[in-house]
């Protein structure tokens, strides 16, 4: 079976003691029996102390949201992927729609990304997804798939083995909408597909593809349904512990 994972982007949210705080409740009231992985993925000033008081408690796992795509160098304000796993985290969040929007991240910079991070032992969640106007025009499923082609598809087995996707549809990030169940389902599905063409079945099997997209307590159990689905990216509900550990136990 795949691994279930349902990880919290917090985004730049949380000062340090309030990031604390949550992380703490959310430990506090996770009961070590979930049935997918808890993923915290939060900013850069928390890293370090949520892997000393976090990290392997009830099997909680902490994220950073980005790193380089250098290795090390005169890049001010950048964090290398060496930087993130000396933290003590083991996941890192590459590739999100608002990175590729506000921050101009292109497929080749993120294969780059991804190479680093692989190098360093973190896992990357890589997230794809389309805009409202790609979606409109039925250009979703080759946008996406490029993605996949230009980020993915230099990666060795083995790498790709240790990598988790997240699908996200743009236009459902923070508007309030929502890919139906059945939406997410075909994507998930014709990306799995498409990762089969190059991977082979049976690693496609076994990568976990999560949902990403004002997905919340009322609407998880539907969207967890779909056989290719399995977690979510959660956004703003991450910000909360009793909604974030309700959508955690919707499977």
């Amino acid at each position: 079976m795949r691994k279930k994972i349902v990880a919290g982007n917090w985004k730049m949210n949380n000062n340090l003691e309030a990031g604390i705080k949550l992380a703490q409740e959310v430990l506090e009231k996770a009961t070590g029996n979930e049935e997918a992985q808890i993923v915290l993925g939060t900013p850069f000033i928390h890293l370090n102390k949520l892997a000393e008081s976090i990290v392997g408690k009830k099997g909680i796992e902490v994220a950073a949201q980005n790193c380089s795509d250098k290795a090390s160098g005169a890049y001010t304000g950048e964090t290398s992927a060496e930087m993130v796993k000396s933290t003590g985290v083991n996941y890192v969040i590459l590739g999100h729609s608002e990175r590729r929007e506000y921050f101009n991240e292109t497929n080749q910079e993120l294969a780059a990304k991804l190479d680093l991070a692989l190098a360093n032992n973190l896992v990357p969640i890589f997230c794809c997804g389309e805009p409202l106007e790609i979606r409109e025009k039925e250009e979703h499923y080759a946008y996406v798939k490029q993605q996949l082609t230009e980020s993915l598809f230099h990666l060795s087995a083995n790498d790709f083995a240790k990598t988790v996707i997240a699908y996200e549809p743009i236009w459902a990030i923070g508007t309030g909408k929502t890919a139906t169940s059945a939406q997410a389902q075909e994507m998930h599905a014709e990306l799995r597909n498409h990762l089969a063409d190059h991977f082979g079945q049976e690693l496609a099997d076994t990568c976990p593809i999560l949902y990403g997209g004002s997905c919340k307590p009322s609407n998880a159990q539907e969207i967890f349904a779909g056989a290719d689905v399995d977690g979510g990216l959660i956004g703003g509900a991450s910000l909360n512990a009793d909604d974030f550990l309700a959508i955690v136990n919707s499977f």
